[in-house]
């Protein structure tokens, strides 16, 4: 019946409405209705027939108060209402069913011929049907599935009508050719397939609308191969902007594109063979899950309903075995399932996401159609409450499962409605304040407030009572301690939000984002679905553990950095996951060594060194290293094969001293004679391959000999993760050797030039598996001005008469690391010659305070965390023991040593330091080693306590095995104050000097 057929009735399908409970009077709520009626009879002569019906509404006791009850609990209703009073009146005169469905056909037979018309047409459709809708639902005349299935009618239909409007248009234009223009939609092979409520029929009242865009690559509309992706692309733009972008008459449905494969890298429409491809290789259990509801609801349906056909193998596994269960439980294992019945918050509580919400009523039956829907087809269906009847039927769950689930479903699916019917908003939480709770419940019918809340409490209970018994076999694999880690679907989980935050993120969003990309298979790591299930699993414990970190936002991007580069992930998840000790390992390098962290990024292959065995073993043993390089090398067939196999075992060797300084298994003195002992294997294996590649092209040099010399840190042993290596290549030869004995002959000098290049090539060149060391031959005889490599008789020449006393300092920690061994033997003899050589005490002192001056003047700073320039910091202690052996060794050579403390406790041995200078020296360069090996470690740039990771300053003060930072910095200054108060004793003072120059 139609309100022109029956004028001044009430159509009888509304007179069975049952009021809602009103706070106030009936007229009071009804005052902005009846002033709208009153304007549209003072402007409208025929406004008396258009009102008829809702003037008879009004004259009813019953419909008067539903109508006076939506006013009062709803502003978005009461505002359709008074803006159109005579729409009103339209729906009340009908059969709100038949007015649906009239609405639909008028949004699919659309005519409009601009895309403001089509906007306008479709959003005043909307409009109507959703007073319509909201009237049957909250007057309780229709059910929940009748509510949804309208809403759900309504977005097909107006989805099509968008979507014809935009084929039509471009078909106008030129832009496609239709085969069918009389019926756009049809094998036009553009298709929209709507998802989640969308393709069950069970749309909420305010909801997004989830939808997936295919064409199909190979029979479209689209002619011109090279345009088809963009112009299916232009497309679904239009599409979107026609349904939701907000004009004067609002939207019509908000649009969503978000569960297509890969959203973060695929444009908004796909090819149907893209999405094949995707699915076969790398779709993930929650889009199976979420694909169980795909349907074809606008454009080429027939191109829909093939390509789901296509993926059924995927989303419904052929076989129900143990394999398939575990696969389904993937998705469940990253839920913790709360177990009994603890309380639920009702003020605030999201009806959808939150503890007993409709989102686990949908998983319940999710899971369950997964596991046995490909050996039942039955359990493919689409709706929740029919598939919880044939999971009954199955007897895969209990009547009373059924029964009690449906009612619960039923009851939230209204309060979620009524929570969006108030002001059309996309939320499914409940109201903060009591007043605003009381309002739902009136409009789900209760008087009683109190009564509501126990309704609602007893309903999320009982679904969290059966959903915390699922798969209850099974390990909770969620936050320690409880709490949600869902990183499925397109939406934020509350619960997870909370979790994340809760553990110390502060930016839990952008966590939830980066697991997301994790699974979608951007990143080598994660193109199996075996590594995607293995981090699935591994996920909670991790971010518990990096939650534990000072700044677990800043550790977790650390791990994220290494993931995006590891080559495979299945065995490094496993391994992280069963061996806890390699975990904790990583968790402390994720949060106190950041240098480190990145080097795992750069070069995640190092974290393949600590499961060798030798990380605990003899690592630090020449021979080891020795016969490990020789191993790496061996296979090698060109130079550049050699620097790239000496990078990897050099980068990988640097970064295990790095993780056993950091964890305290070595001490500082023995990273630096690690660090130097490293450098020293690696010298050798890449002189040896920089001299054979010599001697290929140019022969050899008769009676040809070498000796390289390690200068600085690498020549006392103490070097730290961020030393460069301080080199001198000193030659001899048959002092009649005019060239060498190749096809191409090179004079002496030439020929030990290009050797030092390509050493210092192999040292320091990148390659593709990165670099090494950066190399400085600054300290050879003339410094840069003078040659590359020095003949042995120059070398001593030099040092008898031009050198500078700073010159023969750097002398004292002149180290052989490579060469021949008796020409070794040799320079070393000489160096010792040279370095024993008497000397005049007064200028020895006076050349070192005043070279301390200058460099004070260029680097100096009073940071007490810059170790080696403050004043009383390293250089100091380095120059005071540095000037003992050029003043003593005279007479006593055996104090000679390269490495720093070692020579100092040399000196005491002998009487040449006197006692009190001794007890601050000795600790005072312990400690400078101990706190800045841990730092070159950890930090490529400055430390800074006030900005440090609070995990950084624990390494730090364990290391000095001070009591706590604010101890260690007390024994930092007290020891710079005491050191330069030695150096001035010992050396002369500073400043005076500086002033003399």
């Amino acid at each position: 019946m139609s309100a022109s057929d029956n004028k001044g009735t009430v159509d009888r399908f509304w007179l069975d409405a049952k009021p809602l409970p009103l706070e106030g009077a009936v007229d009071e709520q009804l005052e902005r209705l009846t002033e709208s009626v009153e304007a549209l009879r003072a402007r409208d002569e025929t406004a008396g027939e258009t009102l008829a019906s809702l003037d008879a509404a009004l004259a009813n006791e019953t419909l008067k108060g539903v109508l006076a009850g939506i006013c009062s609990t709803s502003s978005y209703l009461r505002d359709l209402m008074v803006q159109k009073p005579e729409r009103l009146s339209e729906i009340l005169g009908e059969d709100p069913q038949q007015r649906v469905e009239a609405l639909a056909s008028k949004a699919i037979g659309q005519s409009e011929e601009t895309e403001a018309a089509i906007m306008r047409h479709l959003r005043l459709i909307k409009q109507d049907a959703a007073l319509t809708i909201a009237l049957a639902d909250l007057g309780g005349l229709w059910s929940v599935r009748q509510v949804t299935n309208a809403l759900t009618l309504i977005a097909d239909a107006t989805l099509r009508g968008a979507l014809r409007f935009v084929l039509n248009d471009y078909h106008r234009r030129g832009k496609v050719t239709l085969p069918h223009p009389e019926d756009p939609e049809r094998e036009c092979g553009y298709v929209a397939l709507a998802m989640g409520k969308h393709g069950a029929g069970e749309l909420n009242y305010s909801s997004d609308i989830d939808l997936i865009i295919l064409y199909d690559s190979t029979n479209g509309c689209c002619d011109d191969p090279y345009e088809m992706n963009r112009t299916y692309v232009r497309f679904t733009r239009q599409l979107v902007k026609i349904m939701q972008e907000r004009t004067a008459d609002g939207y019509v449905f908000r649009t969503d594109l978000r569960l297509r494969p890969d959203p973060g890298s695929t444009p908004p429409a796909v090819s149907i063979l893209a999405a094949l491809q995707y699915y076969e290789s790398m779709g993930q259990n929650w889009e199976r899950a979420a694909l169980i509801k795909a349907r074809p609801c606008a454009g080429d349906i027939a191109a829909g309903e093939a390509f789901l056909q296509e993926i059924v193998p995927f989303i419904w596994r052929k076989y129900f075995d143990y394999a398939a269960l575990a696969d389904v439980h993937s998705i469940k294992r990253q839920i913790h399932a709360h177990k009994g019945h603890g309380a639920v918050a009702i003020n605030g509580h999201n009806v959808k996401l939150g503890r007993g919400g409709i989102r686990e009523i949908e998983f319940f039956v999710q899971t369950q159609q997964l596991i046995a829907g490909g050996r039942n087809p039955a359990l493919r269906g689409r709706e929740t409450i029919p598939m919880l009847a044939e999971l009954v039927r199955l007897t895969w769950i209990t009547d009373r499962a059924r029964d009690e689930l449906t009612v619960a479903y039923e009851f939230l699916r209204k309060v979620e409605h009524r929570i969006q019917m108030q002001r059309d908003e996309q939320t499914h939480m409940m109201p903060q304040s009591d007043d605003g709770v009381a309002e739902i419940g009136r409009m789900m019918g209760y008087a009683s407030v109190a009564a509501f809340k126990r309704d609602l409490r007893n309903t999320l209970e009982c679904v969290q009572g059966h959903y915390a018994n699922l798969f209850k076999e099974e390990q909770a694999l969620g936050a320690e301690g409880g709490g949600n880690l869902v990183f499925t679907g397109e939406d934020y989980d509350p619960s997870t939000i909370e979790t994340l935050t809760v553990m110390g993120f502060q930016n839990p969003k952008e966590v939830i984002n980066t697991v997301r990309s994790w699974h979608f298979g951007r990143y080598p790591a994660m193109r199996s679905a075996k590594a995607r299930e293995r981090l699935t699993e591994f996920t909670p414990d991790l971010l518990a553990a990096l939650g534990k970190t000072d700044n677990p936002d800043s550790s977790f991007l650390s791990f994220h950095a290494f993931l995006k580069a590891l080559p495979s992930g299945v065995q490094v998840f496993s391994l992280l996951r069963n061996n806890p000790h390699l975990f904790a390992t990583l968790i402390i390098i994720l949060g106190a060594a950041p240098r480190l962290a990145r080097t795992m990024g750069r070069r995640p292959r190092v974290i393949d060194a600590l499961l060798d065995p030798a990380f605990l073993g003899d690592i630090l043993e020449r021979d080891h290293l020795d016969a490990e390089l020789e191993k790496a090398l061996a296979e090698v067939t060109c130079f550049e094969d050699t620097l790239d196999g000496a990078r990897i075992f050099g980068q990988e060797q640097m970064f295990l001293i790095g993780v056993r300084v950091l964890m305290g298994t070595i001490s500082a003195s023995q990273a630096g004679a690690a660090y130097a002992m490293l450098a020293g294997v690696i010298i050798r294996h890449l002189l040896e391959h920089a001299l054979r590649e010599l001697e290929e092209r140019h022969g050899k040099m008769p009676g040809g000999e070498i000796a390289v010399i390690a200068m600085g840190k690498l020549g006392g042993r103490e070097m730290t993760a961020s030393s460069d290596l301080d080199l001198m290549l000193i030659y001899d030869h048959d002092k009649d050797a005019k060239f060498s004995d190749g096809k191409k002959p090179l004079a002496p000098s030439q020929y030990y030039a290009r050797l030092t290049q390509r050493l210092i090539t192999a040292l320091s060149a990148p390659t593709a598996e990165g670099d090494l060391y950066e190399v400085d031959f600054r300290l050879r005889p003339s410094g840069n001005s003078g040659p590359l490599a020095t003949s042995f008789s120059s070398f001593c020449s030099y040092h008898a008469s031009d050198a500078w006393t700073w010159e023969h300092m750097a002398l004292t920690r002149a180290r052989i690391v490579a060469g021949d061994d008796i020409f070794c033997k040799k320079v070393r003899a000489e160096v010792v010659s040279i370095l024993s050589r008497q000397r005049d005490e007064d200028s020895i002192r006076r050349d070192i305070a005043q070279m301390r001056a200058r460099i004070e003047k260029e680097k100096g700073t009073s940071d007490i965390w810059n170790i080696k320039q403050v004043p009383g910091g390293l250089v100091d202690v380095e120059f005071i023991a540095q000037g003992l052996q050029l003043i003593h060794a005279c007479a006593h050579p055996e104090i000679l040593h390269t490495n720093t403390a070692q020579s100092l406790r040399l000196c005491v041995d002998r009487g040449l330091v006197g006692k009190s200078e001794a007890e601050i020296l000795l600790p005072a360069i312990r400690l400078y080693h101990d706190v800045t090996q841990i730092l070159r470690v950890c930090l490529s740039e400055n430390f800074d306590p006030s900005k440090a990771a609070g995990a950084l300053k624990d390494v730090v003060v364990r290391a000095s095995e001070e009591i706590d930072m604010r101890s260690l910095e007390e024994k930092l200054r007290e020891y710079q104050g005491e050191a330069r108060a030695c150096f001035v004793r010992l050396m002369g003072p500073v400043e005076e000097k500086a002033d003399s120059q």
